[in-house]
């Protein structure tokens, strides 16, 4: 089972988890998925947080901030959606996507698991 396989398997742990994904946010192209429901497409969902993730790395260049993305939360009715682009420099471009029911999910908890996710992700 390769890394990448592990820490989607790991995501897929976490309490309330839906579905996980390695998304590469230049293309829009997912490199691994785990996970998911019958209504809900993870390829789709993964692909078109693409775009938020370069809007806000636009924001951050065109404030001239000197910080980057720690993570980004979606919070929808049912759902949680977590987007955490990876630090490392071998991870550049590329983002872990992680849904998770509102109901059943710890967002904190959540949140730490998948910065430990990221961690110990190698590619």
């Amino acid at each position: 089972m390769s890394n990448l396989d592990i820490a989607l398997k790991n995501a897929m742990n976490i309490d309330g988890a839906i579905g996980a994904a390695l998304v590469d946010y230049t293309s829009g192209m997912t490199l691994g998925v785990a996970g998911g429901t019958g209504e809900i497409d993870l390829t789709v969902a993964a692909a078109g947080n693409t775009d938020v993730v370069r809007a806000k790395l636009r924001t951050i260049e065109m404030l001239k901030l000197d910080d980057e993305i720690e993570d980004i939360l979606i919070t929808l009715g049912s759902q949680y959606h977590l987007i955490r682009p990876l630090s490392a420099r071998t991870g550049k471009g590329l983002f872990l996507y992680l849904m998770v029911s509102r109901s059943r999910a710890n967002l904190a908890m959540a949140r730490h698991q998948l910065r430990a996710i990221e961690e110990s992700l190698e590619l």
